[in-house]
């Protein structure tokens, strides 16, 4: 159950059209600084190298970004994670979403901590419907084969491919570590909270 030898990367997942929100979600500020660069200080305190994952008409000031490859263009969350996993073949991914503000370090350890690297992923289990969390989760090197093979089959969405595939499910310690903000009224309601 521990992190093993394997080299991990972190990617932050930031190609969305924030339709909802109607602003760029990556931008707003919980943490006293841009989501996507709390995200991205956060991530290099765990990972040897971490990305932003985005469409290739964004950039986000200075920061590393890796936009899909041509065959995975407009696949939403699993075109980043396959053109990651591409790129990189050697590592293994913490994803992150960039609309999780209340993920914070010790979110990051919790998930470290029970890693097991013989599933294709370890994953949280959402305290709302108890299915897999993939957008906070641990995405094995070794997953791409799976991940590919459900692709193939035209499964594209992350969530059902951990639900059909050996993916190690962690507890939530705390219910809203993964409550994500996708809208004005789930921006304002957050706007009251007190963030760490």
């Amino acid at each position: 159950m521990t992190q093993g030898p394997k080299k991990i990367y972190g990617l932050i997942l930031a190609g969305g059209y924030s339709k909802r929100m109607g602003q760029d979600k990556a931008l707003l500020e919980f943490h006293g600084k841009p989501q996507v660069t709390y995200c991205y200080d956060l991530l290099t305190r765990f990972c040897g190298k971490v990305f932003v994952s985005a469409r290739p008409d964004q950039k986000y000031f200075d920061l590393p970004m890796l936009n899909d490859h041509e065959k995975f263009s407009n696949k939403g969350p699993l075109g980043g994670i396959l053109s990651a996993m591409t790129t990189y073949p050697e590592a293994s991914w913490i994803l992150l979403a960039c609309d999780l503000p209340y993920v914070t370090a010790a979110t990051m350890e919790h998930l470290i901590e029970n890693r097991k690297i013989t599933s294709i992923a370890t994953a949280f289990i959402s305290a709302k419907d108890g299915l897999p969390e993939p957008l906070c989760a641990i995405w094995e090197d070794h997953a791409q084969i799976r991940i590919l093979e459900l692709f193939h089959q035209g499964i594209k969405c992350p969530r059902k491919i951990l639900i059909n595939s050996d993916t190690h499910l962690i507890t939530l310690p705390f219910d809203h570590w993964l409550d994500n903000i996708n809208s004005p009224e789930d921006l304002k309601r957050c706007s009251k909270e007190t963030f760490p």
